[in-house]
């Protein structure tokens, strides 16, 4: 069977592509988010692949699902959705943080000024400085309770109440 030179071509180019894109996507959305007004420290550092939409529809892709300790213990699930536009992040869904004993699913991310964001939850909301996002996050995949791995969503709540994130 003779492959000709032009499929041979199309196949490495192809390839290549999706290599590039596999390899890219975690500084691509960091970047993408930094084009938006935002920092690039709103997501961690296990990005697998992101989409924008015309009408601002964005979706990420994780990896895993992981923890990462800003000032409160925050959850980012496999799934991040939101709609994107310039310094904000509306109707999101996938990251959660604790709060007391409770976890909260964020809503809504807003560079309020350029020193600080305003992190929503429902009605609520809480500012921290621009500064905490600065860097791109490492996570962990997983909390534990008593030496047994959490690493699910449906079992957030065990997962926080463990003595080693405190």
């Amino acid at each position: 069977m003779a492959i000709s030179l032009s499929s041979l071509i199309l196949y490495a180019t192809t390839t290549l592509v999706i290599v590039h894109q596999a390899a890219a996507a975690t500084t691509e959305v960091h970047d993408l988010l930094v084009q938006y007004g935002l920092p690039k420290g709103l997501l961690p550092n296990v990005a697998k692949s992101y989409s924008l939409s015309e009408d601002g529809e964005f979706k990420v892709e994780l990896d895993r699902p992981c923890y990462v300790k800003f000032t409160d213990l925050t959850y980012y699930g496999t799934k991040i959705t939101a709609k994107l536009s310039y310094g904000k992040l509306h109707d999101v869904s996938g990251i959660k943080v604790k709060k007391l004993f409770a976890w909260l699913p964020i809503t809504g991310i807003v560079d309020s000024d350029f020193d600080t964001l305003e992190f929503q939850v429902g009605f609520l909301s809480e500012k921290l400085p621009t500064s905490m996002f600065r860097e791109i996050p490492s996570c962990r995949a997983s909390g534990e309770r008593n030496g047994v791995p959490v690493d699910d969503e449906s079992d957030v709540s065990v997962a926080a109440s463990s003595d080693q994130w405190k």
